[in-house]
């Protein structure tokens, strides 16, 4: 049996002539860029999120980075955040040219610690970047508590967690900005680059649609220095009609987890498998990933027998940034994050998208309950 990781083939299947319908009034408008569609799909997401504002841009990368931008966050400046997540949410912080800092991860939710970001406020400091990582919510009330009593920015990648929410609130509707990615494996994906910035300050909305077509308001009058980080309308188009499913697809998702975590323990391999688990702050999941953690020993071993038994797989992420050849200049050693470079080396992600049948998920845990038998002798 073949299992991929992902199958987006599927899902266009089951949406394919509403898809090219949309596409085809977009290509006849020849509007392409912002314009209603984007306008539309902006309220959508507001709406979806429990926010008044939001703004469609190019990338949850250059959401990340235009947040920083409209705080005019720069040199001098320190911004906390996690060593265990995508490039994108340093890289934006050091693009700025501030400073990242990172405090460690929880062991559970793989999000950054509320009780590690304290110890790393200075003088300098002026944001937190919380991580939403694999679909669940941080802790957020600590950090937003922090965050005032220090006077800090709070602005919530919640790139891989759109749905996902906190003691009933959603992801992005927290802290000061909420940034969202549409790349194509995400929950909710485009047919190519896309993201979102959602707020609820008005002001900051209207400054973000500013900054997002290059500081522009009115036409040719530029008050600030801004970016080309306009949504498409083609973008837009094809997500407003994605996000009508997305609710039924997080669900499926939650529902293959849920059984994945039955078939696990059916298997007997609690002490070499471990599966992840909602935290109790945690109203919804959204398994953006299926992260089960395995043996540092053994889990790259592990990890291409499973791909070469055609089960697809990855390892989220292998390297925590503090540990990044490009990072190296601050400084940082192994064994300064423990938390974050456990993860690295003990996670591997599984199937876990909507689609996914019961027989493919049975074939997944026989197939990694053999390997890790095995590899443990």
């Amino acid at each position: 049996m073949q299992v991929p990781l992902l199958d987006l083939k599927q899902q266009y299947v089951s949406m394919r002539d509403e898809i090219r319908a949309t596409i085809d009034d977009v290509c006849d408008s020849q509007y392409f860029i912002l314009g209603p569609r984007v306008g539309q799909f902006e309220e959508d997401v507001a709406a979806y999120c429990a926010t008044p504002g939001a703004c469609g841009v190019s990338s949850g990368s250059d959401a990340l980075l235009m947040c920083l931008m409209a705080e005019g966050i720069g040199h001098g400046d320190e911004v906390i955040t996690t060593p265990y997540t995508f490039f994108a949410t340093v890289g934006a912080i050091c693009r700025v040219g501030a400073t990242p800092v990172f405090a460690d991860i929880d062991p559970v939710t793989f999000n950054i610690a509320p009780a590690a970001i304290e110890a790393c406020i200075t003088s300098g400091t002026k944001a937190i970047i919380p991580v939403h990582l694999y679909g669940q919510v941080a802790d957020m009330d600590p950090i937003l508590s922090i965050a005032a009593e220090h006077g800090l920015v709070v602005i919530e990648d919640a790139c891989q967690a759109i749905g996902a929410e906190y003691r009933g609130r959603r992801a992005g509707g927290m802290g000061d900005y909420g940034c969202f990615s549409f790349f194509p494996s995400k929950n909710l994906g485009g047919f190519g680059d896309g993201g979102m910035v959602v707020t609820r300050d008005e002001s900051r909305a209207e400054k973000l649609a500013c900054f997002r077509n290059h500081g522009m308001n009115p036409k040719y009058y530029h008050a600030l220095i801004g970016g080309n980080f306009r949504l498409d309308a083609l973008q837009a188009a094809v997500l407003s009609i994605k996000l009508r499913y997305l609710d039924q697809w997080s669900t499926a998702r939650a529902d293959n987890a849920a059984d994945y975590v039955d078939l696990f323990e059916q298997a007997g391999v609690g002490d070499l498998v471990q599966c992840p688990a909602a935290a109790e702050f945690t109203t919804r999941h959204i398994y953006n990933q299926f992260c089960v953690r395995l043996p540092g020993e053994h889990r790259d071993a592990v990890w291409q027998e499973l791909r070469d038994a055609d089960v697809g797989c990855e390892v989220y992420y292998p390297v925590p940034l503090h540990l990044q050849e490009c990072f190296r200049h601050l400084g940082h050693n192994a064994g300064e994050f423990p938390e974050s470079e456990r993860a690295a080396r003990e996670t591997l992600a599984l199937p876990v998208y909507p689609e996914l049948t019961h027989e493919q998920r049975i074939y997944v845990v026989e197939t990694l309950t053999h390997l890790v038998r095995q590899a443990a002798g």
